[in-house]
């Protein structure tokens, strides 16, 4: 049987995302969190390949007290359970020391064949994790995916690299992490939702996974200082003009003296 982890990140809704403008840094109180959309094409990637062949498929994810509520969406989509470690003192860490705490949270989840991800998450987007996890891991790994297979032993993937399409075979267990283009994730159904909170979720904390939080902690080499957004200063150019032909000549004209086009 066939045994896939897929991590997932949940992060602030994007759309529902707000600047405050006198301190130019984003308002996340209130926004609500959701999987982080390539994460959730690399889940629906593994419930596909579970769906072909007899399997199980588990979530994994380091968040917080809110990430119960997204990782719920995992479990409804068709993820057979759902691992969360849950530790404040991981709050803000770096990729390095997060793909170190889902190495020692991997040893607690047990064997595994395939490790998902996707190509990176859209709050950081540093496409680190997978690969810094693999190496951590000593196994495969299979960057850039857009299609997927699982032979005998193996696995076979299509790598997206921008002007040519790569076709790959690794033995398994092996790490892949998946780009937009692998599939369009589908949607719960009811019924799915409501037997979502009767699949398993366990969490754990730094004493659980058998981690000192100031060790994490002192290897993470990357400090976030602030988020701001950058200051965007408008011309407030008018265009004044009789008609609406003129108007438009103006306009054109404007936009052409800024090098936006050319003529």
């Amino acid at each position: 049987m066939t045994r896939i982890v897929v991590l997932l990140k949940d992060i602030v809704d994007l759309n529902e995302l707000k600047v405050d403008l006198s301190t130019r840094q984003p308002r996340v109180e209130g926004v609500k969190r959701r999987i982080s959309d390539l994460d959730k094409r690399a889940l629906e990637a593994a419930i596909q390949l579970k769906e072909k062949a007899e399997g199980e498929v588990v979530s994994l994810s380091v968040g917080g007290d809110k990430t119960r509520t997204a990782m719920l969406e995992a479990l409804a989509m068709g993820a057979d359970a759902s691992y969360i470690v849950n530790d404040g003192g991981f709050a803000g860490i770096d990729a390095l020391a997060t793909s170190k705490v889902l190495k020692a949270a991997l040893n607690k989840v047990g064997d595994f064949d395939l490790l998902l991800c996707g190509e990176m998450t859209l709050d950081s987007m540093s496409a680190q994790v997978g690969p810094r996890l693999a190496e951590l891991l000593d196994i495969p790994q299979v960057t850039y995916t857009k299609r997927m297979e699982l032979l005998d032993g193996r696995l076979r993937a299509e790598r997206d690299l921008e002007d040519v399409n790569e076709v790959v075979e690794v033995a398994l267990p092996a790490v892949v992490s998946v780009v937009r283009e692998v599939n369009e994730p589908r949607i719960p159904s009811l019924m799915n939702i409501m037997k979502a909170k009767r699949k398993p979720t366990e969490e754990w904390d730094s004493a659980a996974l058998g981690l000192s939080v100031d060790d994490v902690r002192e290897g993470s080499s990357v400090e976030v200082v602030s988020v701001e957004a950058p200051v965007v200063e408008r011309k407030r150019v008018a265009i004044e003009a009789d008609t609406i032909e003129e108007a438009a000549m103006k306009l054109a004209e404007a936009i052409v003296a800024e090098g936006v086009l050319e003529r």
